[in-house]
């Protein structure tokens, strides 16, 4: 009788993986919901910002390619001021702001510092502009990086006390046989079970993701660094057509 015993213990069918949750200790059950509930939001993250990072470097490809078309700056400020769809929009758009907003021909005497001044406030006005983006895809990737390093020791919290009171149990019940003791340590095996597999996807994503965004935030250094290039040409031409003017 006690090798079909077994033996349905083995295959399952005496208790599934859920009436194991369920009849377990509140303890276990904590570990294993909240373990559950961490990887399906870690999964809500991880798709947003694939999709998030998908569509916001095709919009910048999109932006590069308009900018670098040869087009009017002007004009092209002008067709997405108010509504820049990446960071890199965002980014032209606070730099063109700063332009329009200094007038370097008012004044002939300090036109010089005027224009060390405008290209310094231009490339401050980007590198804020840039944090804030950054900030903002950013944003839940601590949560991805908490859980890929916390699941596994909040699994292993669950399977030693899992242990621990299989263990009260044998001393209670004064038996030792497989089938008293294999559903209590199940229970025990599988809370480390659920804290690796919230655990692993969120460390992978964590640093995929964290990759592309420092790549992205590269990529963006270098448009703001060629941008202020372009823009301090400007300023000096500018500079020069008002001192032949002024002559």
């Amino acid at each position: 009788m006690e090798t079909q015993t077994l033996a349905d213990v083995a295959n399952g069918s005496s208790m599934s993986m859920w009436d194991m949750i369920w009849n377990s200790d509140f303890v276990t059950q904590v570990v294993m919901i909240g373990l559950i509930l961490a990887s399906v939001w870690s999964w809500a993250i991880i798709i947003d910002k694939i999709v998030t990072l998908r569509d916001v470097r095709q919009r910048s490809r999109s932006f590069e390619s308009k900018f670098w078309s040869g087009g009017s700056l002007d004009k092209l400020y002008e067709n997405i001021d108010n509504k820049p769809d990446s960071p890199m929009a965002a980014m032209f758009v606070a730099a063109m702001r700063e332009w329009r907003r200094t007038n370097i021909m008012k004044s002939k005497t300090d036109r010089g510092l005027r224009g060390v001044s405008l290209q310094q406030r231009i490339e401050k006005a980007m590198a804020v502009s840039m944090d804030k983006e950054i900030e903002v895809l950013d944003t839940r990737m601590g949560f991805l990086a908490s859980t890929g390093s916390v699941a596994p020791l909040v699994g292993l919290f669950g399977t030693v006390w899992g242990i621990i009171d299989c263990f009260n149990a044998i001393a209670a019940t004064q038996s030792n046989s497989l089938a008293a003791i294999a559903p209590g340590i199940a229970e025990a095996l599988y809370t480390t079970a659920f804290g690796l597999i919230a655990a692993i996807p969120a460390w992978v994503a964590y640093n995929k993701i964290s990759a592309d965004i420092d790549s992205y935030a590269n990529k963006l250094e270098n448009f703001s660094a060629e941008f202020s290039s372009i823009l301090s040409r400007e300023i000096d031409d500018t500079a020069i057509r008002a001192d032949m003017a002024g002559e």
